[in-house]
């Protein structure tokens, strides 16, 4: 970000809510180099802006954030529908602090923001801002330009959708990361018995390659079928390479245990799960579109509120 060198009390304040845009901006677009680019946006305008005239910086912050995300999702709608494939959102690397938070976890997991892709620029924004920032609907009316009663009706529609769609389950971190060790050294050492022990038996893998890689184009379903994909991965060539010189390694993935591989040159692939009420894993989202990898593979790993 283009700022000036010696710090004055404009850049401070804005750093003071850098992260909670980021925050906001990643969850609301589900794209971590879109949501960097609106908090630039947003330094632009705060520098421009008649500063003595914001009373509360961060609400004056918020809603500009917030706005240009709606914008965004609403010129990208199209880009969307025609995409190849499941549209998946673009992975972060976290660190473990924010997994020890179960709330915060689930808050940014692939798995709710596949969700809040189904819903409306509007219904996101304001399922956001209530449901994990905590916003009056007063300040989040005031953050996208719309009326209280609009407002609470938007966050209705949004909470009883994510519910019905967001099965939420009391897990144990530890027991995740414990269950995608085993999944990691199955999968690479082709042990199709403990692939079986560890998934559900209606478990669901979603594969995004956006046309550039080659990926299933629909969610493959099933244990037996699952479990073979994946025992499969240390014996079958990949983006044209070999076996052995693939690489995985166990991270933290937006929020929860994760794994990214890795080429002789480049992130190929990422990979997170959601787990079920029996523990085992429900569903596996694995994005290998290259346009997707990058906030991964500069190992840059992200701070959220």
């Amino acid at each position: 970000m283009t700022q000036p060198q010696q710090a004055g009390p404009d850049q401070l304040a804005f750093q003071q809510y850098r992260t909670l845009l980021f925050s906001v901006a990643y969850r609301i677009l589900g794209t971590a180099a879109d949501a960097e680019d609106l908090v630039q946006d947003a330094w632009f305008k705060w520098s421009a802006a008649d500063r003595s005239q914001v009373a509360d910086p961060k609400s004056y912050l918020t809603r500009i954030v917030s706005n240009l995300a709606m914008e965004r999702l609403r010129s990208t709608r199209h880009q969307r529908e025609t995409y190849v494939g499941p549209w998946l959102p673009e992975p972060i690397l976290t660190g473990p602090d924010t997994a020890d938070g179960a709330a915060l976890a689930d808050s940014v997991s692939m798995a709710l923001l596949v969700v809040l892709e189904t819903l409306s620029p509007l219904e996101r924004a304001v399922f956001v801002l209530k449901e994990v920032f905590a916003f009056s609907y007063a300040e989040i009316a005031d953050a996208v330009d719309r009326s209280e009663t609009a407002v609470r009706q938007a966050a209705h529609r949004a909470r009883g959708h994510v519910q019905a769609r967001r099965p939420r389950f009391t897990a144990d971190r530890a027991s995740q990361r414990d269950i995608t060790e085993r999944f990691f050294a199955a999968a690479t050492g082709g042990d199709i018995n403990t692939l079986m022990e560890l998934l559900s038996p209606d478990v669901t893998l979603w594969t995004d390659g956006g046309g550039k890689v080659r990926q299933a184009l629909k969610p493959v379903i099933g244990l037996e079928t699952v479990a073979r994909w994946f025992a499969a991965l240390g014996t079958t060539t990949y983006q044209g390479i070999e076996p052995g010189q693939m690489r995985g390694e166990l991270t933290w993935i937006n929020g929860g245990p994760g794994m990214v591989f890795h080429g002789p040159d480049r992130v190929i692939a990422t990979m997170t799960f959601d787990f079920g009420p029996d523990g085992r894993i429900s569903t596996i989202h694995n994005v290998a579109n290259p346009d997707k990898l990058h906030a991964v593979a500069d190992g840059t790993r992200h701070e959220l509120t």
